[in-house]
């Protein structure tokens, strides 16, 4: 069972949109030891639409001219001397964890109950979930990067070279919040990919995808980047702190933790989640937020993200009609933009910095904000324990507030 903290998370109060799935690119197998088994997606997100989300727009970026890129018209087979010079980096991950069923406690504590079924009380059962996803080599004394769901709760993992070499890998750290994760395997002289600049990408530059989807082995796909900056609200992921990259290039289940690569080559993304029953919906983590976060898991096994606690909304005049209908007198809205609190979490930083339900944001460390994502950024670049200033419209008056960043509680799946 999924559970998402209140930590930035912004809260769905329109249900009149199209609902979708968004999957995490694992594919899985679910072994039971009956002997049945199913095939399983590793994550599914769920993502509502309204009309006031399809109006965002994403905060326009400094102009940044890439270098050219290799057109397809100059070299038509540009794809294949891509695949040739980085195929080899590129690795299929397999993992397997053990769950085990739970039995109810009345059948442990009831004294009727174990009366009654005596010795056929039910047991705790167990099963092997089994999944596959992709990664690339960072370093050639055998350090790779993937997606956390794919090597979440894993008890083994074996990684499996292009050559057909397949090696265990230890789990030097995962990073839910991102969904990065870092391997080890004992190995040496091994091919790497060379790195891009995920900051100067611009829609339509080609992409090329490699990876296993649903088990098809070194798999190749190209396509274009469909959109930058793309954030984990637009795509239904609000318990993720990234801003996507979007791309057409055909990615599926088991396409996880697999590079997206420029003309050139260079791993410019890792491949992450589609949208069930969309097509060309493909979203990539940029490798820019891929390598600040896996330097941090080999250097320290973990990564802390500031916290506050608190759960809002991108305040707009139909959302601010909407709860003014709903919480008449109870709630004084005066303002018209910004981003309003709409729960606070018990014990939290922004609890115990007296920030209330009903607050609306105007200004984090005296830059001006009227989205949650603007929040989102301002508040995991801060710093964890140190004053972040926070100006908050309350009651019609102007408010200063200092919250000190907490780590972010992680809660993994069960």
């Amino acid at each position: 069972m999924k559970t998402t903290n209140h930590h930035l998370a912004p809260k769905k109060i329109d249900t009149r949109g199209l609902p979708h799935r968004l999957w995490m690119l694992s594919y899985g197998v679910a072994v039971v030891f009956l002997g049945s088994c199913s095939l399983l997606p590793a994550k599914i997100f769920e993502t509502r639409q309204s009309q006031t989300q399809a109006q965002k727009t994403i905060e326009p970026n400094p102009v940044i001219v890439p270098p050219p890129i290799i057109s397809s018209s100059e070299d038509a087979n540009f794809v294949v001397k891509v695949v040739q010079q980085v195929g080899p980096a590129v690795v299929r991950i397999d993992s397997s964890r053990t769950i085990t069923s739970r039995v109810p406690d009345e059948f442990n504590n009831d004294p009727f109950f174990r009366r009654f079924f005596g010795d056929g009380a039910p047991q705790p059962r167990q099963r092997v979930e089994r999944g596959n996803g992709s990664g690339f080599i960072i370093n050639s004394s055998g350090q790779i990067v993937t997606n956390s769901h794919v090597v979440d709760g894993a008890d083994t993992v074996t990684v499996t070279l292009k050559d057909g070499r397949t090696f265990d890998g230890k789990v030097l750290g995962e990073d839910p919040v991102t969904d990065v994760a870092t391997i080890k395997i004992d190995a040496n002289n091994l091919p790497t990919l060379a790195v891009g600049n995920s900051d100067a990408l611009q829609p339509g530059e080609a992409v090329i995808a490699i990876g296993n989807p649903l088990g098809l082995n070194n798999t190749v796909t190209s396509g274009i980047i469909s959109a930058t900056g793309r954030s984990s609200s637009d795509i239904g992921a609000s318990d993720k702190r990234v801003d996507y990259i979007q791309t057409d290039a055909a990615i599926n289940p088991g396409n996880s933790g697999g590079p997206l690569l420029n003309a050139r080559g260079q791993v410019i993304a890792m491949n992450t989640a589609i949208i069930r029953g969309a097509q060309g919906l493909g979203f990539a983590i940029p490798i820019n937020t891929v390598q600040r976060i896996a330097q941090e898991l080999i250097a320290n096994g973990k990564v802390d993200h500031p916290y506050l606690g608190v759960q809002m909304v991108t305040l707009t005049p139909e959302i601010k009609e909407r709860i003014k209908n709903r919480a008449g007198d109870r709630l004084n809205l005066t303002a018209d933009e910004g981003v309003l609190l709409v729960d606070i979490v018990p014990r939290s930083p922004a609890s115990t910095a007296g920030l209330r339900v009903g607050d609306v944001i105007k200004s984090i460390n005296n830059q001006p904000v009227t989205k949650i994502e603007q929040v989102q950024k301002l508040v995991e670049n801060s710093k964890i324990g140190t004053n972040l200033p926070i100006e908050v419209e309350r009651n019609g008056q102007i408010v200063q507030v200092g919250v000190q960043p907490a780590p972010l509680p992680v809660t993994r799946e069960g």
